[in-house]
């Protein structure tokens, strides 16, 4: 799945070209830089290898969608969508900027449930936010008319789907805005970053601004710049955007390796008849970065994470129900409302109010589910060794049920 796995010369000679001016920040320093300008150099990449007009880099995922929300006007009091099956960071950003997060069942697509998208909204809701969850996506044409239907913006979170598509769109460029991240482990990477794509000059002039303390970047001179609005400080640096620019070129050979890698271990879990895998809707491309799959039931599905530990052949399969990360049933600080300083007293009763919410739909789902990290570096020998384990263990535990 990681980029990481092929860092080498080509990332060593970006970075060095920063070194060698000893301009680490993005903004200014016109002179000494020498025409260097990395995170501009990887703007632009975005913005043609994705397909989006405007792209806005952050110093994280995490401050991509608090960035990109606020872009879009979602702020106090306003109601945002969300899966019961995402990683921590989407509920961070949309607390972060005093909005409500509202959680809500997924499907077999392990992503947002269009029918419980629809129950949950009422005259609060602001924000429909699917999170394009390990390297697959939502149902877009199904959420993007409810969105329409109700003046609702459409924020996707595609960090974990660099790379995936729907119906001929590259998943984040689809929505009103959407955002990738760039951290150590995603498909490309900065080591840590993210950014905000979207066709909205709008919506991009904000975000360019909020990163950067509120300034407009309309002058030669940053430090004359006016503030036509208060920002923060998400600034992406130059060395993070550098290795990230040589990343995005190695996008289409990530993506080519996964796919075959993701194909050759599926082959071996076809194999067992009571295993299926999750639901790509009809017109999307999974990006492949994990193969997930499902057992019958959640005791099974135990028993072979069980197995698989025993044997020692556990790394790299997630069963994300256990997960603390990632699923709802951990998430006791985010239930308890425990925070380090005040939220509004709309936001503690809404996540107070998940301690007595039901996600029986979820916990169908994701107590079947395991996700296989797919690596890029595998030799056909290796994905056959690690293929012919997992189907033993699997077929050890069904065999004795």
């Amino acid at each position: 799945m990681p980029g990481f796995e092929f860092f080498g010369a080509e990332e060593r000679k970006e970075v060095n070209d920063v070194l060698e001016t000893g301009i680490l920040m993005r903004y200014g320093f016109d002179g000494p830089r020498k025409g260097i300008w990395k995170a501009q150099e990887l703007e632009k990449a975005i913005t043609t290898t994705f397909g989006c007009k405007y792209a806005q880099l952050t110093s994280s995922g995490t401050a991509a969608l608090t960035t990109a929300m606020l872009a879009l006007g979602v702020g106090y009091g306003d109601e945002v969508i969300m899966p019961a099956f995402t990683f921590v960071a989407s509920f961070e950003a949309v607390l972060s900027v005093g909005a409500i997060p509202v959680l809500v069942d997924i499907d077999e697509t392990l992503t947002l449930n269009p029918h419980a998208v629809r129950k949950a909204i009422n005259a609060k809701t602001k924000c429909v936010m699917p999170v394009h969850m390990c390297g697959s996506m939502a149902d877009l044409d199904a959420l993007s008319a409810i969105c329409a239907e109700h003046n609702l913006i459409l924020l996707e979170d595609a960090c974990q789907s660099i790379g995936g598509t729907y119906k001929g769109k590259l998943l984040g460029t689809i929505g009103h805005a959407g955002t990738f991240s760039f951290d150590f482990v995603k498909m490309i990477t900065c080591a840590e970053g993210g950014v905000v794509m979207t066709n909205n000059k709008d919506v991009y002039e904000k975000s360019d601004g909020y990163t950067d303390h509120g300034h407009d970047h309309l002058g030669v001179d940053r430090g004359a710049d006016l503030h036509p609005f208060i920002g923060y400080n998400f600034r992406i640096s130059e060395l993070h955007a550098a290795v990230g620019l040589a990343q995005i070129r190695k996008l289409d050979s990530f993506l080519a390796l996964q796919k075959k890698n993701n194909k050759a271990l599926r082959t071996y879990l076809e194999q067992i008849p009571e295993i299926s895998f999750r639901v790509i809707p009809e017109g999307g491309e999974d990006s492949c970065s994990f193969l997930s799959w499902f057992l019958p039931t959640t005791e099974l599905t135990q028993s072979v994470v069980a197995e698989m530990k025993e044997q020692g052949i556990l790394a790299g399969n997630f069963y994300w129900f256990a997960n603390n990360w990632h699923y709802i049933s951990k998430w006791d600080h985010l239930k308890n409302s425990t925070t380090l300083g005040r939220i509004s007293p709309e936001q503690e009763a809404a996540l107070l109010h998940l301690k007595s919410t039901s996600f029986a739909a979820s916990d169908a789902i994701m107590g079947r589910c395991i996700s296989t990290a797919i690596s890029l570096i595998w030799t056909d020998e290796q994905i056959k060794e690690k293929g012919e384990k997992m189907v033993a263990a699997i077929r050890k535990v069904l065999n004795e049920r």
